[in-house]
């Protein structure tokens, strides 16, 4: 694993780094972009990156140096060998008072490499009961405020499942804890657009791929109780 925060790659990166009082850390004000490292390339960096920068601007962080988050993703790879990893780039609203208001002090930016197995082709998910927000302030945006989705996965890890899956509360399935939901059928993909409270995902929003003659659309629709993810 390597870790870069703010312009430094770490010599330790388990080492403590992030200041106790960093926003992020106590209020969870922050955004964040997990990228997937195949090769030791890291896939769709350009659209990681700007979607970073439009959750950013939702919960209004300073402008992000797009530059600077590129300069850290190339510190924490050079000299790895990463046949298949996962890159994690946060981004906080930095130092700042105990308590809801943020502070003064610049943001914290933080890039972090490290290796990952390979996912299996299907799982079996869970329904929970807490619904999403799609009329929230947060909708839309990736956040660091991911408590939902741990007490959700704990529960679906209770039931015997390895993912929970969401609805809003217009009653329209969502997003899981941490993959986008869409349905497919012959010829045909649907995605779950970002107003019904999911951020905008990778597989529904860049590319559809398939056989021809398939398409891809972004469809909301009544609550539905799927049997498995893939």
């Amino acid at each position: 694993m390597r870790a870069w925060i703010d312009g430094d790659l770490l010599t330790d990166p388990t080492a403590p780094a992030v200041r106790v009082t960093d926003h992020g850390f106590t209020v969870g004000d922050g955004v964040f972009e997990a990228i997937k490292v195949v090769d030791g390339l890291p896939f769709a960096l350009t659209r990681h990156v700007e979607r970073l920068a439009r959750s950013a601007a939702g919960l209004g962080l300073p402008e992000l140096d797009q530059e600077a988050v590129r300069r850290g993703v190339a510190a924490v790879l050079d000299g790895q060998d990463l046949p298949l990893g996962r890159i994690r780039i946060t981004y906080t609203g930095g130092p700042a008072p105990l308590g809801s208001g943020r502070g003064d002090e610049p943001p914290t930016l933080v890039v972090v490499a490290d290796a990952m197995a390979e996912w299996p082709a299907t799982t079996a998910v869970a329904t929970v009961s807490w619904p999403r927000n799609e009329r929230g302030a947060l909708a839309g945006l990736k956040t660091t405020s991911y408590a939902e989705n741990v007490v959700a996965l704990s529960e679906a890890h209770r039931r015997g499942a390895s993912e929970a899956v969401f609805a809003n509360l217009a009653g329209h399935l969502c997003e899981g804890t941490g993959p986008t939901c869409s349905t497919s059928w012959t010829g045909s993909c649907a995605r779950r657009p970002w107003r019904a409270a999911a951020w905008p995902g990778s597989p529904g929003r860049w590319s559809w791929s398939g056989s021809a003659g398939s398409r891809s659309t972004s469809r909301s629709g009544p609550w539905r109780r799927p049997a498995r993810c893939s």
